[in-house]
């Protein structure tokens, strides 16, 4: 495992523990080199979640991908990064359970844009803006309408 501060190959593992899913190991780390610490986690190597997008294709189920593009979303709003990651879990989760091991990134993309409906408005907004591709204004405003009548509902 290399540094992220300082890319030393040699560190020491100061804390080990099974995360709170029970399906990883959190380390602890301290590099040799620079002493600063850093968390890994590890994972069973299984048969991989895939995704099914939208032209048929498919990919790996990717975490981080997926928490980058919802932290977009969120970017400058009072969500707490806890939350974020909870919906990954369940993402990757709910992936993993599939008899076949792939889900379609529509199914995915609507389990996050569910979430982020009741978590915080603005960043469903903006992650709907992205993941429905909406084609022109119209369809924009069509989206935020049907939000303010649930809303006031």
């Amino acid at each position: 495992m290399k540094c992220p501060f300082c890319s030393h190959a040699r560190d020491k593992v100061v804390d080990s523990r099974a995360a709170k899913a029970g399906d990883t190991i959190r380390r602890r780390r301290e590099c040799l080199h620079c002493g600063r610490r850093f968390t890994t986690y590890e994972r069973l190597d299984e048969i991989p979640s895939m995704v099914v997008k939208k032209d048929g294709s498919r990919e790996k189920f990717d975490r981080q991908k997926t928490l980058v593009g919802i932290l977009k979303a969120c970017e400058k709003r009072p969500v707490p990064m806890n939350r974020l990651e909870q919906i990954v879990n369940d993402l990757e989760a709910y992936v993993a359970e599939s008899p076949s091991r792939e889900r379609r990134s529509s199914e995915l993309g609507a389990r996050v844009m569910a979430r982020l409906k009741k978590l915080d408005k603005v960043a469903y907004v903006r992650f709907a803006s992205v993941y429905l591709d909406f084609k022109d204004v119209r369809e924009f405003m069509t989206e935020l309408k049907d939000l303010l009548k649930a809303k006031t509902r």
